[in-house]
């Protein structure tokens, strides 16, 4: 019973996820117009081989069947060799014609798949931030990729190849009928007996409905075979996600060393090798297949064959009885299978477009996902003197679906110039207070202005001209090092190498055969160098300083570096930072002893503010404990750097 009650909620969820067809139609024609938008001669090209490849055989059908009733009557020989290089003629022609149309398919599909990656990458690209870093975005991206580019292949790019069954379909119904029509209404001889109930218009339609019904069925079953997996979808996108992790840790460079010393090699053997997993030979879909799915599928087969057989009889007994010769029957046979393959074909595409609805409709309601963060229309006035001044007025912020706020009433100014040291234990609401400073959050609560005017009401990308960030879990490509450090193809080779020296990379840049033309690892040119994680790290500052952004803000920027090279960083800051104003986050409390004006955080707010001496002298202080806690690992000359 309760079994059965199961059964009954999986079918009712399985209808749920199917659109009506008025809702099917709207997305597939969306989507279409979409496409066409940018590739306008897509669809034209696409749909023109598959008009000429689904009425082209039916010539052929016919020539043959003018040659077998020539071979059955008078067998001229002129006629027939007419016939016969008319057939051989026809046939190179429609060949040629079929290549070149299918050739400037090809050209026009394979960038099908780009255009669709493109249309997401864009969105991801102009989507907030604060909803690009929402797991539930993550989580839909990562479904709609799954359903675009994986497993069935299900979406956007379906729905094209939908329409061209679709038409090839409708044009192959179209020819069929135009050949067979004939069928139906020639008349067997009156002294056929009791064949001549083959005349009867009753005996035609009861004829014409079981043909009709046994097409339906056919597709029917098929398309419920395939609802199995769209029905399924949130499974096996799972399951290939798994698959793609594990699956291929060992071509990964960053594993590699973890795989040899931990033997992770077993944990993802572990994984590949179960075979109760999705795909496995004894997971779900296998028993899926083994069950209804494979019942479904083979129905669908068994009935097709049902309907050819119903066909050469029908077309056999009238030929039987002297309806008409051996050419016309063979045109017949040829013809009307070729029609019961375009009803097949239109209702099976049919089922299949309204199944594919449902991730056409995910891939839309993805692309429309409203970004909510309001988009201001003030510039930011470009000052040689960079007097610009941040404040925080009483602001708090709790991440989205979060009780908890990361931040709690902090207020604070941010002076010209100045050096700013922001410290705190993990979790005490640093890394929120940067994201809230560079606008990829927007306050919960109170305001942030620049130069006393809210941010919000400044145009957003103009805003974001006056910040160069370090960020801790910065990213280089795999370019060459010039374009890293400019982050573009053009640029100002001597700006790049002059950041590059201020950053500490000057010696390692002089080492490089290529210099400025050389590619960051190999993942794009053979040549390429592998830079270490603090030479990444300077690169990184390098590019942040190339920006010449009035705000620098670095995110434990020395973290990577060796303590030489860190010493050598801080005895340069003031000549690096320049004139900017500098905002710095460090676990490092050695490294705050330059700095103007340093912020304690702890539980998402701002417990302790001033200058190092001070702060430190403050027993009683979170900065004391803190810096204490770290003494005992600083040089006695109080150089300020790990020994």
């Amino acid at each position: 019973m309760k079994d059965r009650k199961n059964k009954k909620n999986s079918k009712k969820k399985d209808a749920e996820k199917l659109l009506s067809w008025k809702e099917t139609w709207q997305v597939h024609i969306r989507a279409l117009r979409l496409i066409h938008k940018s590739q306008p001669g897509l669809i034209m090209t696409s749909l023109m081989p598959c008009v000429w490849s689904a009425l082209t055989p039916y010539a052929g059908i016919w020539l043959m069947a003018l040659i077998l009733d020539e071979l059955a009557g008078s067998r001229q020989s002129e006629r027939l060799l007419r016939l016969v290089l008319a057939t051989l003629l026809s046939a190179a022609l429609f060949s040629l014609v079929d290549a070149f149309l299918k050739k400037r398919k090809a050209v026009e599909s394979e960038s099908r798949y780009y255009y669709i990656r493109k249309l997401i990458d864009d969105k991801i690209l102009d989507m907030d931030f604060c909803i690009m870093d929402d797991p539930e975005t993550s989580k839909k991206r990562a479904q709609l990729f799954q359903s675009h580019f994986g497993g069935a292949g299900w979406g956007l790019n379906r729905a094209f190849g939908l329409l061209e069954d679709l038409f090839t379909a409708v044009f192959t119904l179209t020819g069929g009928i135009a050949l067979t029509v004939t069928l139906f209404t020639a008349r067997v001889p009156d002294n056929a007996g009791a064949l001549t109930i083959l005349n009867s218009p009753l005996f035609v339609v009861l004829i014409m409905a079981v043909m009709l019904a046994v097409t339906y069925v056919a597709p029917m079953f098929s398309n419920k075979s395939d609802s199995y997996f769209a029905f399924n979808s949130d499974t096996h996108a799972l399951a290939n996600r798994l698959f793609g992790y594990y699956g291929f840790m060992g071509h990964r460079r960053e594993f590699a060393t973890d795989m040899r010393i931990y033997r992770q090699d077993l944990l993802c053997r572990k994984f590949n090798s179960d075979k109760t997993g999705t795909f496995s030979s004894q997971g779900y879909f296998a028993r899926l297949a083994r069950g209804p799915m494979g019942a479904y599928s083979g129905a669908s087969r068994a009935v097709s064959v049902l309907f050819t057989g119903i066909a050469y009889l029908f077309v056999g007994l009238k030929a039987w009885a002297g309806a008409f010769g051996v050419g016309l029957m063979t045109q017949y046979v040829s013809s009307i299978v070729r029609l019961s393959d375009g009803v097949s074909s239109l209702i099976g595409t049919a089922g299949l477009i309204r199944i594919n609805g449902s991730f056409v409709r995910q891939f839309f309601d993805f692309m429309d996902c409203p970004n909510v963060m309001y988009q201001g229309s003030l510039t930011v006035e470009k000052r040689r003197d960079r007097q610009y001044e941040i404040e925080f007025r009483d602001v708090s912020f709790r991440y989205p679906r979060s009780e908890q706020y990361a931040l709690r009433h902090v207020n604070m100014k941010f002076k010209v110039g100045s050096r700013i040291a922001v410290v705190g234990e993990n979790g005490s609401g640093k890394t929120t207070f940067i994201k809230l400073l560079c606008r990829l959050y927007d306050p919960t609560e109170g305001t942030i202005l620049l130069n006393g005017i809210d941010i919000r009401k400044y145009s957003y990308p103009e805003y974001l001209s006056v910040f160069s960030v370090v960020f801790q879990d910065f990213a280089l490509t795999a370019l060459p090092l010039g374009q890293n450090v400019a982050s573009a193809a053009s640029y100002d080779r001597e700006a790049a190498v002059s950041c590059l020296k201020k950053a500490g990379f000057g010696d390692r840049l002089d080492q490089l055969p290529k210099g400025l033309d050389t590619y960051l690892g190999k993942d794009l040119n053979e040549d390429g160098v592998d830079m270490s994680g603090g030479e990444k790290q300077k690169i990184a500052l390098a590019r942040a300083l190339y920006k010449d952004a009035a705000f620098i803000v670095l995110d434990e920027p020395t973290a990577a570096l060796d303590p030489i090279a860190e010493a050598e960083i801080y005895s340069r800051f003031n000549a690096i930072i320049e004139d900017k104003t500098a905002i710095y986050i460090s676990h490092r409390l050695s490294s705050c002893k330059f700095c103007d004006d340093i912020l304690v955080f702890d539980k998402g707010s701002v417990i302790q503010q001033g200058r190092h001496d001070a702060l430190v002298a403050d027993a009683a202080g979170k900065y004391h404990a803190l810096w204490h806690a770290q003494a005992q690992y600083y040089d006695d000359a109080g150089a300020g750097v790990l020994v």
